[in-house]
């Protein structure tokens, strides 16, 4: 995660992969969140931040992850694939890796996305990995969502 927040350089230097530029949509702020988050309980890493590589190119095309350790028998996920690199079948990859980790822990019953409230490529992705559309939310960062949920 650090490497992260010191650049696209830094990263690629000490990862030795390619780093795209725009590889992630997301702002600093979900890095520095499980930074913050790894640094407080080391144990706790897998349950936030993990950088897809495409093996043939040795290129990260997105991010993937959850965000946090079970609460009540659930994880929530999120992923995003860089612009060059969708369309691939890699966000599909990306969720079921996810729901691997996931359901590997024994005290995980339930996996959580958000969607935009729309048909969109994530939503295809959800559905084609299992989910289950639950019901329209309001965030309140992120206004209107669609949750998904797949059970165990």
């Amino acid at each position: 995660m650090k490497w992260i927040l010191e650049g696209d350089d830094v990263l690629a230097k000490n990862l030795g992969v390619k780093v795209p530029i725009n590889w992630s949509e997301f702002s600093e702020d979900i890095f520095k969140f499980s930074l913050d988050a790894i640094n407080q309980n080391p144990h706790s890493k897998v349950w936030y931040t993990y950088l897809p590589i495409d093996i043939k190119s040795n290129t990260i095309i997105g991010t993937c992850g959850f965000k946090g350790g079970p609460k009540n028998g659930s994880v929530e996920i999120g992923y995003e694939v860089s612009k060059v690199f969708r369309n691939k079948g890699y966000a599909t990859e990306m969720v079921n890796q996810l729901i691997n980790i996931a359901f590997n822990n024994k005290e995980v019953r339930n996996i959580i996305a958000h969607t935009l409230p729309e048909e969109n490529a994530s939503v295809s992705v959800l559905k084609k990995c299992g989910f289950v559309y639950k019901k329209e939310i309001m965030d309140d960062e992120d206004g209107k969502l669609w949750r998904w949920k797949l059970r165990k």
